[in-house]
């Protein structure tokens, strides 16, 4: 069986494995200043829909958003868990470590630190 670029077997439907609100993520993580019209063609999505993902993700507690001058700079929290309940006894910074190049140690927010398999410490705050 051959495979496309996209993992499928050429049956016709492209599918990936991640969403795009993990691709967002996964930019956001590789580049923490890029602009969303950099992360919307990066992910191949119009900049509209990467500004309803990154949205979504700050609602969601998985980054936070701060203006420095006339751009924005994203903070990654990689304690988040994945929202699937097959999944949500896992924490996102599994799968930034494994495809961004920032240790997902150094994403977490100011004062908020964790280790695998235990909940943020957030008596520093």
């Amino acid at each position: 069986m051959a495979s496309t670029a996209t993992g499928g077997t050429g049956g016709g439907r492209n599918w990936t494995f991640l969403t795009n609100h993990g691709h967002v993520l996964l930019a956001i993580a590789r580049d923490p200043t890029a602009r969303l019209r950099d992360v919307a063609a990066e992910v191949g999505v119009t900049e509209r829909a990467a500004q309803a993902i990154v949205a979504d993700l700050e609602a969601g507690g998985y980054l936070h958003r701060t203006r420095v001058g006339r751009r924005n700079e994203y903070t990654l929290n990689p304690s988040g868990r994945f929202r699937h309940p097959a999944e949500a006894d896992r924490q996102v910074g599994a799968l930034l470590a494994l495809f961004a190049e920032t240790p997902a140690t150094e994403m977490s927010p100011p004062g908020l630190t964790s280790s695998p398999g235990r909940p943020p410490d957030r008596s520093q705050r």
